[in-house]
């Protein structure tokens, strides 16, 4: 390739994951050439957008987060009208503060407000009339408060990354799994995408959402910043026998959040029969995510039955357990921005909370690949916001 060949591409992505996939999507759906690059197979458990759910919902500690969300419905809904599936599921959510909560909820209330979401502020005593599986645990004592949100739901992270990438491909993208990229290599207004194999393709412009591998690509360039990756797990509780879980099934139970450290999140009945799901955020240990292994970890298994036993009743058998990776900025915020030295690099990382958003993150990084300029509501996801490059700090991502 010489220096006056044309781009083959107008937009690269690497990574295919939830926000990679969705980036290609929209890109190609512009009507741009497209390519994806995935250094594993497509739908692989190695990241974070594989397993059966996660969380949707308007509840957030700002009101730049509760807007937001309303547009990843909006996403999500434009996905499922040109795909014909069904990717929302709305259950309802319930935010669980104990006092003294390590997070707190006037924030949530107060964004909430702003955006003008409804909600409602529940005791204890209509936590366990509505949903009587919490009078059967020991935790939702009268102290505790609850905030309800009638919108949230549940998005399955497998099939709606692979949905993404089916429509990508038949808005004309090309998905390349199994093609690592060694170097991405901004000049004169294009990008050499440099591949593991030695092969170089020019675009117009790379979309980097390599999650836990994002460094590698940035530092080379100059642009490395502190991320910590964390190898996480959910474990799918099914009853022992002779006892039910129909109580925690869709439409009679909510998907819910403990917002105290440390933190437990769970679903309903949703994704595998006859199971509650249920995962600690924020609470595996630190890996590398080319080396960190997939056993279940028996410390944090027991660690998140001993607590769904206590908000719901002890009437659960061994789990199913599966693992993913976080990656975490050191604010928890999302990056989704140009490299300021090189603006035809667009990085996304999505903070591992960014699920929830990937139909609207991708169609972001897409319209920022194409030349857009940033939108105000995205400045808090600066490249060069000083938060981003300070040292990490956990109290940061208890939110």
């Amino acid at each position: 390739m010489t220096a006056f060949d044309p781009p083959e591409f107008d937009v690269a992505v690497v990574g295919l994951g939830g926000l990679g996939s969705a980036a290609a999507y929209w890109a190609a759906r512009d009507g741009r050439r497209v390519v994806g690059f995935e250094q594993f197979e497509l739908g692989h458990v190695r990241g974070a957008s594989h397993d059966r759910s996660r969380i949707i919902r308007r509840s957030y500690h700002t009101p730049g987060y509760v807007a937001l969300a309303a547009e990843a419905y909006d996403a999500w809904a434009v996905v499922e009208a040109d795909g014909g599936a069904q990717i929302v599921t709305t259950t309802g959510g319930l935010d669980l503060f104990p006092p003294g909560a390590a997070i707190d909820p006037g924030p949530y209330r107060s964004s909430l407000e702003a955006c003008g979401v409804p909600y409602e502020w529940l005791d204890a005593a209509e936590i366990r009339r509505r949903w009587p599986a919490f009078a059967r645990g020991a935790l939702v004592t009268d102290d505790v408060a609850g905030l309800y949100s009638d919108v949230s739901g549940v998005v399955p992270a497998g099939p709606a990354t692979a949905e993404l990438q089916r429509l990508a491909a038949a808005h004309g993208a090309e998905l390349r799994a199994h093609s690592p990229v060694a170097a991405v290599r901004p000049h004169g207004g294009e990008v050499d995408v440099v591949l593991a194999d030695g092969t170089t393709v020019r675009v117009g412009s790379v979309v980097i959402a390599a999650d836990a591998w994002t460094n590698r690509l940035l530092e080379p360039l100059g642009a490395a910043i502190p991320l910590v990756t964390t190898r996480e797990q959910v474990s799918y509780y099914p009853p022992h026998a002779g006892e039910s879980i129909d109580d925690l099934a869709v439409g009679r139970f909510p998907l819910w959040i403990w917002m105290d450290d440390p933190s437990f999140y769970g679903f309903p009945e949703y994704g595998l029969a006859g199971h509650a799901k249920v995962s600690e955020d924020c609470g595996g240990a630190e890996v590398d995510p080319d080396t960190r292994t997939f056993d279940p970890d028996p410390t944090m298994e027991q660690r998140a039955g001993e607590f769904l036993a206590a908000l719901v009743g002890d009437r659960f058998a061994a789990p199913q357990t599966t693992t993913c990776l976080y990656t975490l900025t050191s604010d928890r915020d999302f990056v989704l921005d140009h490299l300021p030295e090189h603006p035809n690099v667009v990085v996304g990382l999505g903070a591992a909370h960014a699920f929830k958003f990937a139909a609207w993150f991708g169609k972001e990084l897409a319209a920022l690949a194409g030349g857009a300029g940033r939108r105000e509501e995205l400045a808090p996801f600066r490249f060069d916001r000083p938060s981003l490059h300070a040292p990490t700090d956990r109290a940061s991502w208890m939110v």
